[in-house]
């Protein structure tokens, strides 16, 4: 459970922050109303869950030749996530870009996961820190896709619905601060069960 709780809330993080999806889905409902976009908001919301899922298994088909390349696989992935908080933290918003003659479909949108770089770095970074040589890995892979699933809704609608609300308020640099800042500490407060995680093994193999 405790695993759980720190999946979930980095899905909320790395989901709610700006990124592809996020822009394009509030460039669409600007442009196209919220019915016009529910295709696109749902390619997002289950797409990339079916990624993460895709992903992890085979995850742990490698993992299971080669166990210890996934201690490896997490310490690099840990590193990375702190940079990428460091990045969310200190960054500034995408930009905008109304460029879309017509909304995404369901398929374009789930489709477009598997070229979207930070997707493939949420999906991997997810699976190595929140796995476990030792654990069940179905269940482990099952429950990081669940927290995905939980939070696409919520986050990625967010930007659809209200995208107009959050231009504004990131516009503004203060609100803009504030909101990086928070993204950035949610991110690393879901890190520390991996960290301790990594602890525990290495005084036990050490």
């Amino acid at each position: 459970m405790e695993i759980f709780v720190a999946v979930l809330f980095f899905a909320f993080s790395t989901t709610i922050t700006p990124g592809p999806n996020n822009v394009m889905i509030m460039s669409s409902g600007m442009n196209y109303g919220v019915r016009a976009s529910l295709p696109h908001f749902l390619g997002i919301c289950l797409g990339f869950p079916l990624m993460v899922l895709l992903v992890g298994f085979g995850f742990g088909v490698v993992f299971e030749r080669f166990p210890n390349l996934h201690e490896l696989i997490k310490i690099l992935g840990v590193i990375y996530l702190f940079w990428l908080a460091w990045r969310i933290a200190t960054a500034e918003p995408s930009p905008i870009v109304k460029t879309e003659r017509k909304p995404f479909s369901f398929w374009q949108a789930a489709l477009f996961q598997w070229v979207n770089a930070k997707a493939w770095v949420m999906a991997s970074g997810a699976v190595a820190a929140f796995t476990s040589v030792d654990g069940n890995l179905v269940m482990e892979v099952l429950a990081i896709t669940a927290a995905f699933l939980l939070m696409a809704f919520p986050c990625v609608g967010v930007w659809m619905v209200f995208g107009s609300l959050l231009r504004k308020v990131l516009k503004t640099a203060t609100m803009r601060r504030i909101f990086n800042v928070t993204m950035a500490l949610i991110l690393v407060a879901s890190l520390l069960p991996v960290l301790q995680e990594l602890w525990q093994y290495y005084l036990a193999v050490g």
